[in-house]
């Protein structure tokens, strides 16, 4: 290796050193160190002609400068720059809490005495509908002529089961 390029080395290793400390007073050290590789690539491929201190050490810091701006940009259109640490985040609890789970034992045990107490076009009216089946397919199942009195039926049925609640659903 030749002196010339033993010192080209020295100074960009001092240069590098530099940049890398500018940078991680800035930013995190691991974007720091993207940075600064960013900045010394882009010294060698478009400033190689660039080889007096003088004019390259403020080169450097204008292009590590610009370099910081743009990854500030694109943090923040990504979202990224007020984002928490997984880490930090609780985790979500999969269940109820153990009161939400009474309350709903509790109303389903309800509605079911009530359901047993209802007739039995009643039960085969909420039945049907918990099947998924449609008005007029209620309508067939019945042998009715008019979907009126499949809608009177279930309004009917409703209010019986809603008094048979106790006036609430909750």
């Amino acid at each position: 290796m030749t002196r010339l390029a033993m010192q080209r080395d020295l100074m960009l290793t001092s240069l590098r050193e530099r940049i890398l400390a500018f940078a991680t007073s800035r930013v995190s050290r691991d974007l720091a160190e993207d940075l600064t590789q960013e900045v010394l690539v882009l010294l060698h491929e478009k400033y190689a002609r660039v080889t007096d201190l003088t004019e390259l050490v403020p080169l450097a810091f204008q292009i590590l400068r610009f370099q910081m701006l743009d990854a500030h940009r694109k943090s923040l259109r990504r979202g990224e720059y007020h984002q928490d640490a997984i880490e930090d985040l609780p985790l979500a609890d999969p269940g109820d809490d153990p009161a939400t789970q009474l309350d709903q034992k509790q109303r389903v045990d309800r509605l079911l005495a009530a359901v047993g107490q209802l007739g039995g076009r009643c039960r085969d009216l909420f039945r049907w509908k918990l099947e998924g089946h449609s008005f007029p397919e209620i309508r067939k199942i019945m042998g009715q002529t008019s979907i009126n009195t499949i809608y009177t039926w279930d309004l009917r049925c409703r209010k019986q089961l809603l008094s048979l609640m106790g006036g609430t659903w909750e």
